[in-house]
Order: structure tokens, then sequence, then C-alpha cells
């Protein structure tokens, strides 16, 4: 479909039309090949390769995976982490604890950060939801098709059992009136597997299902699957929650209905999950006063909010339990799966804690592990630059000159404004101390 959406601009442009990487026919010839394999159950790849995949807690079907190679009378175990999920996903088991390893390749998407609790998100999300309903607006929540979606429906669900407080009670009813619609065909399939495979639920969500209290169900929940109703809902003038992927707002359904909401001061944008640098999503979070949707340039007016604590990945606190759960420690971990700064902050903490010694391995790297000896890396294979690439990186640089002169005049009008909150100049502090952190990165990189 994207494929096909492109070929009609490079049609108009007369450019000529380029072939999809695959066919819908060729993605489902595809499933012929995969086969499904259950948790907690040694698999064996070679008489010499053995496999074993654990929960890992972060999404439905996500794992960890242990593997031992047998290499003449001596066996190597390395744990593979893959992304680890948070302890306090409503929905999904914790991820599970293991308790012997060689050698520990592990994610560190958070690994600088700490997540907010689970009570404190859950009043937050209503706080903010209840008041722009109130304020006739509509919430937009960018959110990942598979996993984020479920568990907001989740959230929502349950706020209603977690008070009776008179207060709480009229915002949770403010929420309740509203319509919630789940505008991803992509999220509307992903709830359907979460409802077959309730087993993978943690107890508590079990103990409701069997209650009759189906936790992805509520007054109110409405699927669009065709982008007919899609656009339908941006022509509702009725305060709604719209859900809608992708999650960092790069491609999907979602750049309409912030099209159709940005503009809006009435309107809220609430971002549930991790927003990687250079994404749409990333810079609406981060202060953009104007950004490009479908070329067109949209002024940002809505209600930015950003509530960290529906990350799928653990954080530092998550990351640093799974290592101490093991009772014989890893000789060697390799930090993967994070920012530059994120890793070098966990490798730190890790040594310091731990005492174990963390590799931080950089692309093309291989390194030779033995258990008698100390980890060397062999070689090295060296990135070939394209000139495309180069180009991009200049275009880049160009845009980011211009994107400097408008920070700088917004920031300079803001800091004028004698209405400006203490904690609004706080913030704005702090991102700009970010950016000249990332500035000095380059530079000194």
């Amino acid at each position: 479909m994207e494929n096909e959406w492109k070929n009609k601009k490079r049609k108009r442009k007369g450019e000529p039309e380029k072939e999809p990487m695959y066919t819908a026919e060729e993605a489902l010839k595809s499933l012929e090949i995969f086969e499904p394999v259950q948790y907690d159950q040694i698999i064996e790849i070679t008489p010499e390769i053995h496999v074993r995949f654990n929960d890992a807690g972060h999404m439905l079907g996500s794992s960890i995976i242990e593997l031992w190679v047998k290499e003449g009378d001596r066996e190597t175990k390395t744990v593979f982490t893959g992304d680890l999920g948070n302890n306090d996903i409503p929905l999904l088991d914790s991820p599970t604890m293991i308790e012997t390893a060689d050698y520990l390749v592990m994610e560190t998407t958070y690994g600088s950060r700490l997540h907010l609790r689970n009570s404190e998100k859950a009043k937050l999300f209503l706080d903010i939801v209840s008041e722009t309903l109130d304020n006739g607006g509509t919430v937009v929540i960018p959110s990942f098709a598979v996993g984020r979606t479920q568990e907001i429906l989740y959230e929502i669900n349950k706020i209603k059992e977690e008070t009776d407080e008179e207060e709480f009670v009229k915002k949770y009813k403010t929420l309740m009136k509203a319509s919630v619609y789940v505008d991803s065909p992509l999220a509307i399939s992903a709830t359907e597997v979460f409802r077959e495979n309730t087993n993978l639920f943690d107890a508590e969500v079990k103990e409701k299902i069997t209650r009759g209290d189906n936790p992805l169900e509520f007054p109110g929940l409405k699927f669009t699957r065709t982008a007919d109703e899609s656009k339908a809902l941006n022509e509702d003038p009725k305060p709604s929650i719209i859900i809608s992927a992708s999650g960092m707002c790069e491609v999907g359904r979602i750049k309409h209905h912030l099209k159709h909401n940005l503009w809006n001061p009435k309107s809220t944008i609430l971002f549930v999950g991790y927003q990687a640098p250079g994404t749409l999503g990333y810079n609406i979070v981060n202060g953009a006063k104007t950004v490009k949707i479908f070329g067109e340039e949209i002024a940002v007016n809505a209600r930015i909010e950003y509530i960290e604590g529906y990350s799928g990945h653990a954080d530092q606190e998550g990351l640093m339990n799974f290592i101490y759960s093991f009772i014989q420690k890893p000789k060697n971990i390799f930090l993967v799966h994070g920012e530059a700064e994120a890793q070098e902050i966990f490798k730190e903490k890790v040594e310091k804690e731990t005492e174990i010694p963390v590799i931080i391995p950089e692309f093309g790297e291989t390194y030779e592990i033995d258990l008698d000896k100390p980890i060397e890396m062999t070689h090295k294979i060296e990135r070939k630059i394209s000139k495309t690439l180069k180009s991009e990186i200049i275009e880049r640089l160009e845009k980011l000159k211009e994107e400097m002169n408008d920070m700088d005049g917004y920031v300079r009008q803001d800091m004028n404004n004698e209405n400006l909150r203490d904690e609004d100049i706080f913030r704005i502090n702090e991102k700009i101390k970010d950016l000249e952190k990332q500035i000095l990165n380059v530079i000194e990189g």
C-alpha cells in the first residue's frame, strides 16, 4: 500500500514506478516457514546447540533467549534479553528472571532513566484526558499498534475501580461518556490476538476475565477499520479520544489526526511511548512550534503531554534487577540497543554495583569469547558510507541551521512573555541544556 501511494507521487513527477519490496501474497506465503514454539521449552537446533525462549514481558510473545553452545567438552551459555518489559505492565507477566549465564547481551533503551509508577501514570492520564474533553477538545494518542494500545485500553477500563473520591469519579464519568476510537488496523488485529492469548496475562488480569470482566472492552470503545471511517473521525466535532499508530508519528493514520488537531489549542496530543531522535513525535515532544505534515506547515498549538511510564521497556531499575537476579553471575555483559548516553551511564552503574566487566560493542565488531581467556575483539567491518548519505548529512545540517534560527526567535519571544510560569522557564532551560549536550557530543565525536 505504501509503495502504491509513493508510485502515485512518482507518476505525477514523471518518475518511473518502483516494484514493492514484497507482495501481500508473498507475505502470506512466508508464514508457511514459521514454526511456533512455547516458552520454557528447550529446543535442539543441532546436537551441539540448544535454545530456550522465556517471557520477556515486553509485548505478547517477546522473548529472552538462553543459548547453549557445546564445543568439545566445554559448554558456553549466553543470554540475550531482547527488549525487557516493565514489571508493572498490567496485562503481561513480568520478565522471567534467569539464574545462570556465562555471558549476557542486554538492551539499554532506558539505561539512564526511571519510569513513573503505575498509580501515578493512571491518575495523570485521567487528569489530562478529562481536562481536554471538558474543554471540548480531542485527545490524540500516538500509540504503537502492539502492546501500548492494549495497555491503554486496560488502564481506561481499570481506572473506575481505583477509588470512590468525588473528584475522581467526576473525571472518570467524563472519560466514560466520550467515544474512544482505536484507529489502526494493526492495533485492532493485535487486540484480537491479545484476546486469543489470555493465558499469557498476569494472574490479576486472568482472575478478572474468569469473573467475566474483559479488560479490553468497555462502553464507548469503537474500532475503525477502513480509511473512510478514519477520515470521518476528523470531521466529527464531538470531543473524543483517538488511539492511532504509529507511536513515533512517522507513518500511518496518526499523521492525519495530527494534521487536524495539532493546530487546535483545545486538543491534546498525549504521547505514551519512547520517541526516537529525528522522528516527528520527538520533535513535537521537544517543543517544536511548527512541523511539516504531508508537505504542509502545521502550527503546534495543542497541549502536548508525555507519560513516559507507559513505555514497554524496563527502566534502569528494572534492568539492574534483571542482572541482580542471576545466581551465577555472567563473566561479561554486552550492552546493545540504546542511545550512547544511556549505554555509558548504565555501563558505569553496572560495573560499580556488580563489578562485572561491561562492553559496548560498535557496529561491525566481532568478539571472540573463550571461558579461559579475556574477551577479545577479533576484527571489525568498516561501514561504507554512500554518497547519498553524505549529501543527506549536509542537507540535515542546513535544515538544522534554519531550525536553530527559528528556535532562537521562539525562545526569545517566550522569555519576553510576562505570563510565562516558572516551571515553563525551567523546562525550556532543561531542553536547551539537553540540546547543548547533544551538539557537544557530535563535536567531540
